[in-house]
C-alpha cells in the first residue's frame, strides 16, 4: 500500500524562482501532450500509447529544460488520462455510466502544474534530497540541480516518488512511500456508531457502553471567519475576481480543514483500537439545503473518506447506512426504525426532541440527542449483523466524553469545572454527582 505525505515548503526567493520555472514548464509540456493526444483521437480515433508522447516531444524545449525522468512522468500521466477516457467511454456506450466522459481539457494559460520525480532521479547529499534539472537549464543558468530538506519521520530509502505541487501561491512537497498493512486483532462483535453534525462534528456510541463527541465549533468558526474575509475582499469587485490575498486566506483555511479532518479521523480510529471495536457505522442522509451547505463547508464528506481509508489500513470494517428517523425514534423505548420510503401509516415515535441537543423519552428521561441518533444508527443494522446493544443505557447516552480535534486535551467535565471555580472561595460549596448530572448547593 502506497501513502503520500504532504509538507508545506518554506523557501527563499532563489528556490521559489526555480520551483516556479519547472512548474511552468510542466504546465506547458502537459498542454503539448494533451494537444497531440486530442488531435490523434479526433482525427484517427486512436488512443496514444504510453511512450508515444515521449518519442514525439523528446526534442521539444519544454521537455529539455526539465529532467528527462520528470518530463517522462508528465507525458505518461497524459497518456494514462487518455487511457482512462477510453475505458470510461466504453462503459458509457454500454449504459454503465450516467455521465458522458470527455477528453482531457487543457490547463489554463500562465499556470503552474505538478512535477513528479521518481526515486531513480533523486540522490541523498548532505542530509538533503538532490533534485536534478535539465541540461538546457545548466547551459542557460549554470544550474544542474537544487536541494530540498527531507521529512523527519521518513528515511530517504523509504521514498518511492517525490512530487512538487503548486497551489494558491504556495508550494508543497509530497513524499510517496510504501506502507505495510497494520495487523491488529479486533473483535468483530463490537460496533461503533457515528452521527455527524456541526457543533458536535462527530458523536460516537459503542456497543461496549462508551460514548464521545468531537467538538466542531472551532472548525465552524474557522469557516465563518473565512467566508467573512472573502465577502469583504470581493465587495464591489466583478464576478470571478481573484487576488493573491484571496489565494492566501483560502489556502490557510484549507490547511486547517485538512488538519482537522486527519485529527478527527485518527481520534475515531484510536477509539476503535483502544476498545477493540471492529465495525464502524457512518450515516448518510438527505439534508436540508441550509444544513447541506454547512456540511460542505465543514468537509464532512472528506472526513468520511479519510475514516474509510484508516479503517481499511487497520482492518476495521466500515459500513455506511441511511439514517432516516434515527433522530425521531426512541432508542430506549425500542421504537421501530422504518426506512424513508417505507414508513408505516400512523407511525409515531415514543419520544420527542424538545430542544437542540436534548431528547425526551416516553419515561420523561432526557438524553443527549446526538448520542441518541448514533445509537439508533447502530440499531439500523443490528438486526442483520446481530450486534448486542444491551450495554447501551441511559447513562451512556446522557454524558458523552467530549474531545477537541485541534487540541490534545479533553474537554473538562462539569464537575471538574465546578471544582476549579469554587476551590479557595470563602463560601462553602457542596457538589453532588449522580450518574447523570451535577448539582451545587450553597450555604
Amino acid at each position: 500500500m502506497y501513502r503520500c505525505q504532504q509538507n508545506l515548503m518554506s523557501m527563499d526567493k532563489h528556490l521559489k524562482a526555480i520551483l516556479e520555472f519547472i512548474c511552468a514548464e510542466s504546465h506547458q509540456l502537459t498542454n503539448c501532450g494533451i494537444y497531440y493526444a486530442r488531435q490523434l483521437d479526433l482525427k484517427t480515433q486512436k488512443i496514444i500509447g504510453k511512450f508515444d508522447l515521449d518519442k514525439e516531444y523528446k526534442n521539444n524545449k519544454h521537455y529539455q529544460v526539465l529532467s528527462s525522468q520528470a518530463a517522462q512522468q508528465i507525458l505518461k500521466s497524459v497518456a494514462e488520462s487518455l487511457k482512462s477516457f477510453k475505458e470510461l467511454n466504453q462503459k458509457s456506450r454500454k449504459g454503465e455510466l450516467t455521465d458522458k466522459p470527455h477528453l482531457p481539457k487543457y490547463i489554463k494559460k500562465e499556470g503552474l502544474f505538478l512535477v513528479t520525480y521518481p526515486k531513480q532521479a533523486l540522490k541523498w547529499v548532505d542530509n538533503q534530497i538532490r533534485i536534478p534539472l535539465g541540461k538546457t537549464v545548466k547551459q542557460w543558468f549554470g544550474l544542474d540541480s537544487f536541494y530540498l530538506p527531507t521529512t523527519s519521520n521518513l528515511r530517504f530509502q523509504e521514498i518511492k516518488e517525490l512530487r512538487i505541487l503548486p497551489r494558491n501561491h504556495c508550494f508543497y512537497v509530497e513524499f510517496v512511500y510504501e506502507s505495510k498493512p497494520v495487523e491488529i486483532e479486533v473483535n468483530p462483535d463490537n460496533v461503533l456508531g457515528l452521527d455527524p453534525g456541526l457543533n458536535n462534528w462527530l458523536t460516537g456510541v459503542s456497543s461496549l457502553g462508551t460514548s464521545f463527541v468531537i467538538d466542531g465549533r472551532h472548525l465552524k468558526s474557522v469557516n465563518r471567519w473565512y467566508h467573512k474575509q472573502v465577502a469583504t475582499l470581493k465587495e464591489g469587485k466583478p464576478q470571478g475576481f481573484w487576488s493573491t490575498q484571496l489565494a492566501k486566506i483560502t489556502e490557510k483555511r484549507n490547511r486547517k480543514i485538512r488538519d482537522a479532518v486527519n485529527k478527527a479521523a485518527r481520534l475515531v480510529i484510536n477509539q476503535c483500537l483502544e476498545h477493540q471495536r471492529n465495525k464502524d457505522q457512518k450515516e448518510e442522509g438527505n439534508l436540508g439545503k441550509k444544513n447541506h451547505q454547512s456540511f460542505v463547508s465543514i468537509a464532512t464528506a472528506k472526513l468520511k473518506e479519510r475514516m474509510r481509508q484508516l479503517c481499511e489500513q487497520c482492518g476495521i470494517k466500515f459500513i455506511e447506512t441511511e439514517e432516516s428517523y434515527t433522530s425521531k425514534a426512541s432508542f430506549l423505548d425500542n421504537d421501530s426504525l422504518p426506512k424513508f420510503v417505507e414508513k408505516p401509516e400512523g407511525w409515531q415515535p415514543s419520544g420527542k426532541r424538545t430542544k437542540r441537543g436534548l431528547y425526551r423519552t416516553a419515561q420523561n428521561q432526557y438524553i443527549n440527542a446526538d448520542a441518541h441518533g448514533a445509537a439508533n444508527i447502530i440499531r439500523k443494522v443490528s438486526t442483520t449483523l446481530n450486534f448486542d446493544l444491551s450495554v447501551v443505557s441511559r447513562g451512556v447516552l446522557t454524558r458523552p466524553q467530549k474531545f477537541q480535534c485541534w487540541s490534545a486535551k479533553k474537554t473538562r467535565s462539569p464537575l471538574g469545572i465546578l471544582r476549579h471555580l469554587w476551590v479557595g472561595e470563602v463560601k462553602k460549596t457542596f457538589i453532588m454527582e449522580d450518574n447523570y448530572s451535577c448539582y451545587t448547593l450553597q450555604k
